[in-house]
């Protein structure tokens, strides 16, 4: 992505405000190439402007989105990201469900049974389920063998 030197000037503004200070060792001269560096437009800007764009960079390190909740669980559809079918086979046998029963799948998750009511199946090994989205981000595992529903909830 070619950086053009207009976009660079509200940072630039913003960081003339910046106290001068000397420049770092691992600036951006030295961590990118001649090429990069001049492709960004950066070979225009002053030894002051680019102390300061090397201050400010340091001091703003590289953000890393934690997917886990603020109780440590983790969060595996954040914010508005599209939650689809899910189609793969529970490892194993199978028979039915109890409440917090969990099932490993062959895709490795895992999921465990929400629902309060015990279901009895026909028994079978590796059966195909589809695991949908649900009202108000909960989870549905049909099991078409069963003909049945049940909600579950993704704990790995």
């Amino acid at each position: 992505m070619l950086i053009r030197p207009r976009h660079l000037l509200p940072l630039l503004l913003a960081l003339a405000t910046l106290p001068a200070v000397a420049q770092q060792t691992n600036g951006l001269q030295q961590r990118m190439s001649k090429a990069e560096f001049t492709a960004a437009g950066l070979d225009k800007l002053s030894p002051q402007e680019l102390a300061n764009l090397d201050t400010w960079l340091s001091s703003h390190p590289k953000v890393t989105t934690r997917m886990v909740s603020a109780s440590g669980k983790p969060v595996f559809y954040a914010g508005n990201q599209k939650r689809s079918t899910i189609e793969t086979r529970i490892v194993g046998h199978f028979d039915g469900w109890n409440k917090g029963q969990s099932f490993t799948m062959s895709n490795s998750q895992r999921w465990v049974v929400t629902d309060p009511d015990s279901h009895s199946c026909n028994p079978s090994d590796n059966t195909e389920v589809k695991i949908r989205p649900s009202i108000l981000g909960s989870w549905m595992m049909y099991v078409p063998s069963c003909y049945e529903n049940v909600h579950v909830k993704r704990v790995r």
